[in-house]
């Protein structure tokens, strides 16, 4: 199927028309209160039903794209759904996954996490993602409802993953608060028993008002890690692998020109979102709500098929393009996120945004002064 839209600079599509993957949100609650979380409806109880995860299943069958979807189970917190719901709602996923059609992947808080939850992960083979900022006061934004700190449930979650034999990766948002403790950080993730990797996520401007990380900041943050990485430390960095595998294509010829993934996000009433999670549940005069659809009425190949008529949709491909044409981050970045430049500049025109400053380039850079002696461009 042809991508919406065309990249200038390569004639390649804008924007797959097939995805590779899918977000499902089980529930829209989520147990914890985050300072910096940006679900408006984390308090509600609602609870995806079977019809639509039928509905999805079969949206991943009907595309016969012959690559494998990775169904990713967000939230709110997808473990607050009561288990035996959630195995109902993987039923209709068993076939493909058996046929390798389907992996399923599950980003949580971990504070609900015990025997239960790890046997489920492993009878279906879950790649697990789990969210913490860090050791203590470093965990200071991830609070309970009544405002009390979480880094030991959470901890407790991922000792029974580790115990259970569950391997898991772990996300980290870095903020302004945390950004000068890369040494604590990095010392803290290599430690936890049965981590895989980790992903650093600078703070992200989502309707927070707060200033952002600087790219300064960032810049000493990223080399302080890249440092520790040539260094020898076994920490694997999300971030950083992508930098290196990037390079070595580059140095192999392969420079990767594939469309951009429109990530379908579906709610759990079965409302569609595409290009990013985080436009779920928000509604602004311009865009509407930003839904493509509901997974219950149409598949969301259909809805990629038209994708191009949606405002927002035909905005990120004009910007698309400006960065493809103007930016020499370009061929690494591939476009800054659908969502941070909505967030940051109520429009999905904008080239450059504080996440393309402090998560791309400034990692770039830093990477580059490091292994270039005096210095220099990236």
């Amino acid at each position: 199927m042809n991508g919406i839209g065309l990249i200038n600079a390569t004639g390649q599509p804008a924007i797959a028309g097939s995805f590779h993957t899918l977000v499902v949100q089980p529930t829209s609650f989520c147990n914890l209160d985050c300072t910096y979380c940006y679900l408006p409806d984390r308090k509600s109880r609602r609870l995806m039903s079977g019809a639509v995860a039928q509905a999805c299943a079969e949206s991943i069958a009907q595309q016969r794209s012959g690559h494998p979807v990775s169904v990713v189970w967000h939230g709110g917190e997808p473990t607050a759904t009561p288990i035996g719901l959630f195995r109902d709602l993987l039923t209709p996923f068993e076939e493909l996954r058996c046929a390798g059609m389907v992996r399923h992947e599950i980003q949580t808080n971990a504070t609900l996490i015990n025997r239960q939850w790890c046997e489920l992960f492993t009878a279906y083979g879950f790649e697990v993602g789990v969210s913490i900022d860090g050791p203590g006061a470093l965990n200071r934004n991830r609070l309970d409802r009544a405002g009390n700190p979480t880094d030991a449930r959470t901890l407790r979650g991922m000792q029974t993953l580790a115990d259970a034999g569950v391997p898991y990766s772990v996300i980290c948002v870095v903020t302004p608060e945390t950004i000068d403790h890369a040494g604590a950080l990095g010392d803290f993730f290599t430690g936890l028993p049965g981590c895989q990797s980790v992903g650093f996520n600078i703070e992200e401007q989502e309707g927070a008002d707060r200033a952002p990380v600087s790219e300064d900041a960032a810049y000493r943050f990223w080399q302080h890690l890249i440092k520790r990485r040539v260094g020898g430390n076994p920490l694997r960095i999300r971030d950083v692998d992508r930098l290196a595998d990037y390079l070595a294509a580059t140095r192999a010829g392969h420079v990767d020109h594939a469309p951009y993934e429109p990530i379908p996000t579906v709610s759990w009433d079965g409302q569609v979102v595409l290009l990013s999670p985080e436009l779920l549940g928000i509604t602004e005069p311009r865009y509407g709500d930003f839904i493509a659809g509901n997974v219950l009425h149409q598949p969301i190949t259909a809805m990629l098929a038209r994708a191009g008529d949606l405002d927002y949709v035909a905005e990120f491909v004009t910007a698309l393009n400006d960065c493809a044409d103007h930016c020499a981050f370009y061929d690494f970045c591939r476009g800054a996120q659908a969502g941070n430049r909505y967030f940051e500049h109520a429009t999905f025109t904008a080239r450059e945004t504080t996440y393309c400053r402090t998560t791309r380039q400034a990692l770039v850079r830093s990477a580059a002064d490091h292994l270039t002696p005096y210095g220099g461009a990236p």
